[in-house]
């Protein structure tokens, strides 16, 4: 039986099936596994996962138990559950991703959207299954008094319904997203908002990336629960039970980072860039094409920005790595659409025979995205709200005269903002500027804010912010 355990909706690994039929292992995605995968192989804690694809429950049916490490994969500790696909994509995709995420990040279009009817009721209901496959397969691995992890908006109603079956262990909630204010959050049905709240609060501590998603949680639990929010403890009581509540920052491990950046497939990949854009200026983003990244507002500033400043024009080149999200929902596929007519328009403005001034990729690499934060001149970050953005940490560890264009609304902010220059996510002329007056930076300056970056971003590494809540749960 697993002393540590950890529960989220994708794992550290993913897998496909070759032209052959063999089955090929893959890192999965994402920040979560960014930040949580090392640790959690190297400290043998056990993770329970979905399986995201049809070719993961393929190699979930081949494994005694879901258990891959008990396959022969060199995964560390893990169980990857098998749900119906039925119930994986209404939970997923029409709950988690379309819903939870959209109000957490202050999505919707208002006048238009969100409704709530006979068919969400459905959808409810499926994530109710889905979160309780997760709370039973915590329950059958879990040791007694096990201290447990669960992560994110995927499985807020998990900690309750493991209390339930399993009432000696030890439950944390982490929430890596946003947590919207009362008003906007009560955009919900009271009996889903209620159970949101109530499924956190199951957990003996509930964490957030930021002071200000902490703060929103408890006044959503005031406002929706009527519960009694200690904000100095700080704490929630609701029905007799207390939940610590607690920020836990997420950092990134920089060596790690920095093994993995040099090794031949990264070097590569800057050569193959080099050759693209010669001794050009590179302002670079990473990002996934979801919508709260405002990918389009940024390129649209740098097109303000060539606009202001021809003087730049042949000097500076556009990286903009724009990896796919979550296809199947209509919204996003539209938004990777808009995405590639700005970078066509900004081509066909500027573009000239020897000069591109847009280099757009969307098809996922990891080693040429550590390659674009190893040549980075300005890192563009700017998105209209997010938990933390691992990005605007990675960048400056990696880059060796980084500036870091920030949005305000990033939980990174909190930690990076006094060294990056901060703008309004909705302000394009705001982020033009900012992106010359990262361009034009003094050299001193520049590595004295690129200095102070790099030791925020790895002053609470993976390991740290573990250890942290796992130290809260004693």
């Amino acid at each position: 039986m697993n002393s540590v355990l950890v529960a989220s909706n994708r794992g550290p690994v993913s897998f496909t099936v070759s032209d052959d039929g063999v089955l090929i292992m893959r890192r999965g995605g994402g920040g979560l596994v960014s930040g949580l995968s090392g640790v959690a192989k190297d400290d043998g804690v056990l993770w329970v996962c979905a399986a995201l694809s049809d070719d993961d429950r393929s190699a979930v049916r081949l494994s005694p138990g879901g258990r891959l490490d008990q396959a022969g994969y060199d995964t560390g500790p893990l169980r990857m559950l098998d749900i119906p696909a039925t119930t994986f994509h209404r939970a997923y995709n029409a709950v988690a991703n379309s819903t939870l995420w959209f109000v957490n990040h202050l999505l919707y279009d208002i006048p238009n959207a969100p409704s709530f009817g006979i068919r969400f009721a459905r959808e409810w209901e499926s994530y109710r299954d889905y979160n309780g496959a997760f709370a039973l397969a915590l329950a059958e691995e879990a040791g007694h008094g096990a201290r447990v992890m669960v992560q994110d908006y995927h499985l807020t109603l998990t900690p309750a319904m493991l209390r339930a079956e399993r009432p000696d262990l030890r439950i944390a909630h982490f929430s890596h997203t946003p947590w919207a204010p009362p008003e906007y959050f009560s955009l919900l049905p009271d009996e889903v908002a209620g159970e949101v709240l109530e499924g956190i609060l199951g957990a003996d501590h509930a964490g957030f990336l930021a002071e200000r998603w902490a703060a929103a949680f408890m006044d959503c639990c005031e406002a929706v629960l009527g519960a009694e929010v200690d904000r100095a403890a700080p704490s929630v009581t609701h029905e007799g039970r207390t939940t610590r509540i607690g920020v836990h920052s997420l950092g990134v491990d920089g060596a790690a980072l920095w093994e993995r950046a040099g090794e031949p497939d990264v070097e590569s990949h800057i050569a193959a860039i080099r050759e693209q854009v010669g001794d050009r200026r590179l302002i670079v983003r990473i990002d996934r094409t979801e919508l709260s990244k405002n990918i389009v507002r940024g390129l649209v500033a740098y097109g303000e920005f060539l606009a202001a400043h021809p003087e730049w024009h042949g000097r500076v080149v556009h990286l903009a790595f724009a990896y796919p999200s979550r296809h199947d929902l209509p919204e996003y596929r539209e938004y990777t659409a808009s995405v590639q007519r700005c970078a066509q328009e900004i081509e066909n403005e500027f573009a000239t025979e020897d000069w591109d001034p847009l280099i757009l990729n969307v098809h996922d690499d990891y080693p040429r995205s550590l390659a674009a934060y190893r040549m980075a001149d300005v890192l563009l970050v700017n998105p209209i709200r997010d938990g933390m953005n691992l990005v605007a940490k990675e960048g400056p560890v990696l880059s060796p005269r980084c500036a870091l264009v920030l949005s305000r609304e990033a939980g990174a902010a909190a930690e990076l903002g006094p060294y990056a220059l901060m703008v309004n996510p909705y302000d394009i002329s705001g982020t033009a500027a900012a992106l010359h007056q990262a361009l034009v930076m003094p050299e001193d300056e520049r590595r004295a804010r690129r200095d102070k970056l790099r030791a925020a971003a790895t002053a609470l590494p993976p390991q740290k912010w573990l250890a942290a809540q796992l130290d809260a749960l004693d």
